[in-house]
């Protein structure tokens, strides 16, 4: 799977944007929900290595997480979603929502884009510095889904970890949004999107559909 890497403030992975100067310019096609994840070990997104416990639902372990590994029956309840329980006074069971994205120089090679906490919520600063869930919302707001625009991508030069802010750059032309409703439900978007430790296969349809904000299926 193609993996966009924003480790260092920098974005690395991307064909057309090779180590890209703080921004990148994608259309963003299909996402999955919010989920979260613990690791026994630091995560680190270059290493194959098996959460200890995850959630697809962020409230309760997901249904083929071993009983055995489970650090809790509710994510409310487990010691791992306390403040301080995670490095830098964060949860050690951290947030993070996947994205399945294209460059607009290749509307059909998708990569993986996994947006941390500080990138999904929190308020907007200006209407070009929007974490992801706001930028959701202002889509919304003026009926546009994701994949009907280039969506500019750029890092919080002020935040001392890497911190993601969303815009809208220009709407697709057609022929271009043709191109990505086709990739929806293509396997390699559907495999971007997916979270199973033991499996990539995911059903078909868009749980983008379910995120917050955004309407993947419709084009008002």
């Amino acid at each position: 799977m193609r993996r966009v890497s924003i480790a260092g403030s920098r974005f690395t992975g991307l064909d057309n944007q090779p180590e890209a100067d703080g921004l990148i310019d994608i259309v963003i096609v299909n996402a999955a929900e919010v989920s979260r994840s613990y690791y026994a070990r630091d995560y680190d997104v270059n290493a194959k290595q098996l959460p200890k416990c995850w959630s697809l639902n962020t409230q309760t372990p997901a249904p083929d997480v071993p009983d055995d590994r489970r650090e809790s029956a509710r994510c409310m309840d487990c010691v791992q979603n306390v403040r301080g329980s995670g490095g830098g006074g964060g949860r050690a069971c951290r947030f993070h929502q996947r994205l399945a994205v294209v460059e607009e120089q290749a509307l059909d090679v998708v990569y993986q884009l996994q947006v941390p906490a500080s990138s999904i919520f929190g308020s907007a600063r200006s209407k070009s510095a929007m974490p992801l869930q706001a930028y959701a919302k202002f889509l919304s707001g003026h009926q546009t889904p994701s994949l009907a625009v280039v969506t500019r991508i750029s890092f919080d030069r002020s935040s001392p970890v890497p911190k993601l802010f969303f815009y809208p750059q220009r709407p697709l032309e057609e022929d271009e949004l043709d191109r990505v409703r086709f990739m929806v439900d293509h396997p390699d978007t559907l495999e971007a999107i997916a979270f199973d430790p033991k499996s990539s296969v995911v059903g078909r349809g868009s749980p983008f559909a379910k995120t917050e904000g955004f309407d993947i299926n419709s084009l008002s």
